[in-house]
């Protein structure tokens, strides 16, 4: 993958992120030391969660062989769309699933914990994709990790002032670029767009 691909994957896997930290960062005031743990909570199992796609990829890919280039493209524009969805539901959802449940649940390491897997399951679908490309994946789950980390912890911050719009604004991009990503990988390997 070109470093301008690894740096629109990272961006876009870090969109989920981004968003439920606009959404926490809205409801609480953290610190800046706070933002920063959170988001190397967020970053940490952003970076986790394609290494393990990759492993189950690794393991499918010999049965896959032919295929490889439509699986990519099924994932990523699968993974997009749902981005999209995401952020384009209606306002109610995103102050049902912001509202408070009490101060200690709502801040609490679990509850990060549990947000972070939620916002990162997409990255370990990706991470297969990228088993089948034989990308390096140690670089990019790195480059995704990093970004997350950056992406949470400005949203932590900016969350208040900003509201939850940007953030569906940012996963509404996010999911656009997978399926542009997703389709320009295809469209190399049917040999329709030069790699």
């Amino acid at each position: 993958m070109s470093p301008f691909a690894v740096a629109v994957l990272s961006l876009s896997m870090s969109a989920d992120a981004f968003a439920a930290a606009i959404g926490r960062g809205a409801q609480h005031r953290p610190t800046v030391p706070q933002a920063l743990r959170s988001g190397l909570v967020f970053g940490v199992v952003e970076a986790i969660t394609p290494l393990v796609g990759f492993a189950l990829g690794v393991a499918a890919a010999g049965f896959v062989e032919a295929v490889d280039h439509w699986i990519a493209f099924g994932l990523l524009g699968a993974v997009g769309a749902r981005m999209i969805w995401e952020a384009l539901k209606r306002d109610e959802d995103a102050a049902e699933a912001t509202a408070p449940v009490g101060k200690a649940a709502s801040r609490g390491l679990l509850a990060l914990i549990a947000t972070a897997v939620g916002t990162s399951i997409d990255a370990g679908a990706v991470g297969v994709g990228l088993a089948l490309l034989e990308a390096n994946i140690w670089l990019i789950a790195l480059c995704i990790g990093f970004t997350t980390f950056v992406m949470a912890s400005l949203g932590l911050l900016i969350g208040k002032a900003a509201g939850t719009r940007l953030g569906r604004v940012a996963e509404l991009l996010g999911g656009l670029a997978l399926i542009a990503l997703g389709s320009k990988i295809l469209l190399e390997h049917l040999g329709l767009l030069a790699g």
